[in-house]
């Protein structure tokens, strides 16, 4: 029997009694069909396959550990970013650092298997980062919600401020002292206010196990200092609420916008933007720049591993865009 929703809100409409769901607009969950379930199979099988594929990148795709912590320490900027590969960045306002969906360890699953192995390791080990402020955490898949990095930021970084969505919380049980949970458009101040941290929604879906669908919220984020704000996508497909992130939580200095894991459409279209539509997110929430992620880093679909880059820089659109090596820092 399933059990309530504890966070159940009947006047918000992606609260459900049983869990939530997607913003009105979005685009419509998959309906098994024969069809359907032949073309997961062969997706499946794609990627069992592609264990065995030869390397994709080039020696300049991944900066060494080394030169990563230089290149952070070298910024004489107070806005900076690192990309630590994924979804992971380090992000410098000011005086504030905060990291991103620290996917660190090797395996985006709970047991290690070479289908969900990473193809290039993190950028820096969680042990060498430096200290944090806070850390947000978009949804509970394996690849945003690591808890083999968790567990050891917990002793590298305790004093650490942890956002969440709705009901991710109790993943972090007995891990950091100080976990906030937000629903969409709610907002947190860490750290006497010297930093506002606001959820943001986003279309995508949530699973962890067995049985908990939809159980707990997915969100992306803004994060701003009062000087500048940057908008952390999580994960996401394209939808008609990002129009409304743009008119309630806009402008912003710089967007970090998911383009990879998008193949087979059939499949992912209902959670993963294609990199053309990443940059229609990054034009509806009004960004001034984007950083294209959640790619290069672990083979999760079957387009090929730097198709997103290309089609990134390459789709129709004015604002400035690129990617990252890496362990790189840029400024914005």
């Amino acid at each position: 029997m399933k059990k309530p929703n504890p966070y159940y809100d009947p006047a918000k409409y992606h609260h459900k009694p049983y869990g939530f769901r997607n913003p009105p607009g979005s685009p419509g969950g998959r309906r098994f069909t024969v069809e359907l379930a032949r073309e997961a199979a062969h997706f499946m099988g794609e990627l069992i396959r592609a264990v065995h594929d030869p390397y994709p990148f080039d020696s300049e795709h991944v900066m060494s550990e080394a030169e990563a912590l230089e290149g952070w320490r070298s910024q004489t900027t107070t806005d900076q970013v690192l990309w630590l590969g994924h979804a992971s960045f380090l992000i410098r306002l000011g005086e504030q650092l905060i990291l991103t969906d620290p996917y660190l360890s090797p395996y985006a699953s709970p047991v290690p298997h070479k289908a969900t192995k990473r193809i290039v390791p993190s950028a820096i080990a969680e042990e060498h980062l430096p200290q944090v402020d806070v850390i947000v955490i978009s949804h509970n898949h394996y690849d945003h919600l690591d808890t083999v990095s968790l567990k050891k930021l917990a002793k590298t970084q305790p004093q650490a401020t942890v956002v969440v969505p709705l009901g991710v919380k109790v993943l972090l049980k007995g891990l950091f002292d100080n976990v906030v949970e937000l629903d969409w458009f709610d907002v947190t101040n860490p750290n006497q206010g010297k930093l506002s941290i606001r959820a943001l929604p986003a279309v995508h879906t949530s699973k962890r196990g067995i049985g908990d669908t939809n159980r707990s919220l997915w969100c992306g984020f803004a994060i701003g200092d009062g000087r500048k704000q940057v908008y952390f996508a999580g994960d996401t497909a394209y939808g008609e609420v990002f129009k409304e992130i743009g008119e309630k939580a806009g402008p912003f200095d710089l967007g970090l916008v998911p383009i990879g894991a998008y193949q087979p459409r059939v499949l992912m279209r209902p959670v993963h933007a294609t990199p053309e539509e990443a940059v229609l997110i990054g034009e509806d929430i009004k960004a001034a720049r984007l950083i294209g992620m959640h790619w290069g880093t672990i083979r999760l679909t079957t387009e090929p591993m730097l198709e997103p880059k290309h089609r990134f820089l390459k789709a129709p659109g004015s604002i400035p865009r690129e990617t990252l090596r890496i362990g790189e820092t840029v400024a914005f």
